[in-house]
């Protein structure tokens, strides 16, 4: 019975730790969910690309803690936890930061809305 003990509780410990290691990336299917439905036209240029960069879009590297701009401007609007469920809030985050600057250092550059429009990825993958 120990020896049961034993395994089940290391099974739940080493549970946990993974579960720490992977808590902190805000790339969950929901927001990418809505990313897609809302830019990601059949057949367009945007399509072709997002199938080659998908989680970095807002990511860049393999750490998912890495976020370009594009992540960045996202990041203080959602909450990867109380969010995931919320549609509406989802959108809405994805509407406000069309309207900002692709480059925060260049508020001449094109916004994050206008690229997506013209077919292009909101921000550089790196």
């Amino acid at each position: 019975m120990s020896r049961v003990r034993s395994v089940f509780v290391g099974a739940l410990l080493a549970g946990f730790g993974l579960s720490l290691l992977g808590g902190t990336a805000v790339a969950i299917p929901p927001f990418q969910k809505e990313f897609v439905k809302m830019y990601v036209k059949p057949g367009s240029p945007l399509e072709a690309q997002f199938k080659k960069v998908k989680c970095n879009v807002c990511h860049y590297g393999k750490s998912k803690k890495n976020r370009n701009a594009y992540g960045k401007a996202l990041e203080p609007l959602l909450d990867r936890k109380k969010d995931k469920k919320n549609v509406e809030k989802i959108r809405q985050a994805l509407r406000k930061v069309e309207s900002l600057p692709s480059d925060p250092n260049d508020p001449n550059s094109p916004t994050f809305g206008e690229l997506l429009r013209a077919g292009k990825l909101p921000a550089s993958p790196k």
